[in-house]
């Protein structure tokens, strides 16, 4: 038994898959600035880190990625350019295996990749599932906090099924839409 990875590594492709871009543009049109995210898949761009160092955003932004590439350029990164270090932190591991007692609490969650990366490889070491995870997350997202999703993943009918299952357990409301990313509210409801 070994860790369930991702052996890829994503650069910047905005046509293909823009919820990064669209989420940098989110966060300047509805001027998101000094909050808590945290983000699920850096890809191996990091462009949400380096959005947040270049527009002067000031948030704390906690990214995974279960990419060892991914890991190592960010390690780079932050290496030639120990400003992005202050605002963005990313580490390597498997977002199925998070504990709710390690994180703080989140103005925002990104989570674009849901369904994406869960398999049976996951289920060998005792990994949450996609309901659980979300749910974990949901969990530590402040009441009123924004949580976004990815319709254009190829996976967005899982993370479709999940969403629509924690609205109605009033855990999750409805917030709109920005571009392709569907947006909801924590509710005060508990997780």
């Amino acid at each position: 038994m070994t860790l369930h990875i991702w052996d890829h590594f994503w650069d910047l492709r905005v046509k293909e898959c823009p919820c990064d871009a669209h989420f940098c543009d989110w966060l300047e049109e509805t001027e998101t600035r000094g909050k808590a995210i945290f983000h699920f898949g850096t890809g191996g761009h990091h462009l949400l880190g380096l959005h947040n160092v270049e527009k002067g955003l000031n948030n704390a932004i906690l990214g995974i990625t279960a990419s060892p590439g991914e890991i190592r350029t960010y390690e780079t990164m932050i290496t030639e350019n120990p400003e992005l270090g202050w605002g963005y932190k990313a580490y390597f591991g498997d977002i199925y295996q998070l504990d709710a007692r390690l994180l703080p609490v989140f103005d925002v969650v990104t989570l674009f990749h849901v369904g994406e990366f869960r398999t049976e490889k996951n289920d060998e070491y005792g990994g949450l599932t996609d309901y659980q995870m979300v749910k974990l997350l949901a969990g530590q997202t402040r009441a009123g906090g924004t949580i976004a999703f990815y319709e254009g993943s190829y996976a967005y009918d899982k993370a479709k099924g999940v969403h629509d299952q924690l609205v109605a357990e009033g855990i999750l409301a409805p917030k709109g839409q920005f571009k392709t990313l569907p947006l909801f509210e924590r509710t005060a409801q508990p997780a």
